[in-house]
């Protein structure tokens, strides 16, 4: 059963609970997961939270979750409580999570500890990494061919998101007289300034979008169908949001990374270390692509990307 916990700070919580055994091996006992917002809040929340419920179901365990922990006092507070309910791998659902990590690692050598997108391990801390870069790739082609301004608008969140190189060079290999307008939000949540962007790029002549931020994807998706524009979704499958303007999505899988975590945990096999994952391991893919792009530059796309499983190179590589 799946519970929300309000923590109260033991002062002597982290001498005592260092001192105990959770079981001295991998086996999953319970799991926790700490989000820096809301459940419902984003897609990739979403996502993340139905990893745990897939977890839960298949280890036949309690899984705890705790919404909107952002500060090292209340990462330390959760975990104090992860602790106590004898939960032995805890999930980060974010980049943020790494410091705090590392610095609690010490004190539960008997918890792993599993966060996204950062460079700092330990023992028992893991970082788990989407290789982003080639379904941006392979969604910028799709914009490259279905664009007929030849301008191409990228609404990014942060400058160092691989997918958005990748989609830029999709673009640019498949259309090389394509313009792009690129502008980032320096955040996942701005929906405004998102929505500023998208009208100014629109007024621009860009007529293929790709809002590479789950948190306001979506209004943009439904701006452009509204406008009678094309987008590429994010995340998850977008398509059935607005069946007429989503050409294909660049979906990661976050719910199967957390399995395979999960499995490789409870096997004795997860180490400390920086994980990164991609086509390959299906964790990422692309959506449904519209009835509006031509079959033989699916049957491309699709050609591309086994390519790619097998030899990582992308199109523009050989």
């Amino acid at each position: 059963m799946s519970k929300v916990y309000i923590t109260v700070l033991v002062s002597t919580a982290l001498l005592i609970l260092a001192s105990c055994s959770y079981g001295g091996n991998n086996d999953i006992q319970n799991v926790g997961m700490l989000l820096d917002g809301r459940v419902n809040d984003t897609i990739w929340n979403k996502k993340g939270y139905e990893g745990l419920i897939k977890i839960e179901n298949k280890y036949d365990i309690d899984v705890f979750y705790k919404e909107n922990v952002d500060t090292e006092e209340e990462i330390r507070n959760a975990v104090d409580e992860f602790a106590e309910d004898g939960v032995n791998l805890v999930f980060g659902h974010s980049n943020i999570y790494g410091d705090a990590f590392t610095d609690l690692s010490k004190y539960y050598p008997d918890i792993h500890f599993v966060y996204f997108n950062g460079e700092i391990t330990n023992d028992n801390v893991t970082s788990l990494n989407f290789n982003a870069h080639a379904m941006g790739f392979f969604g910028g082609m799709v914009a490259g061919k279905m664009t007929e301004t030849n301008v191409v608008g990228i609404i990014g969140s942060f400058l160092w998101q691989p997918e958005i190189e990748g989609f830029y060079e999709g673009v640019k290999y498949i259309n090389p007289q394509a313009t792009l307008e690129i502008d980032y939000l320096k955040s996942w949540k701005d929906t405004e300034m998102a929505e500023s962007i998208y009208e100014r790029m629109k007024n621009d002549g860009a007529d293929v979008f790709y809002p590479a931020g789950d948190a306001f994807s979506e209004k943009i998706i439904m701006q452009a169908e509204a406008d009678g524009l094309y987008a590429i979704g994010y995340i998850s499958d977008q398509r059935e949001l607005a069946p007429d303007t989503v050409l294909t999505s660049t979906i990661q899988d976050v719910d199967k990374l957390y399995e395979l975590a999960a499995k490789s945990f409870n096997k004795g096999k997860l180490k400390g270390e920086i994980m990164t994952f991609d086509f390959q391991e299906e964790v990422i893919s692309m959506g449904e692509y519209h009835e509006d792009i031509p079959e033989y530059f699916k049957r491309d796309i699709k050609e591309a990307i086994e390519k790619y499983k097998e030899t990582e190179l992308l199109p523009n590589e050989y």
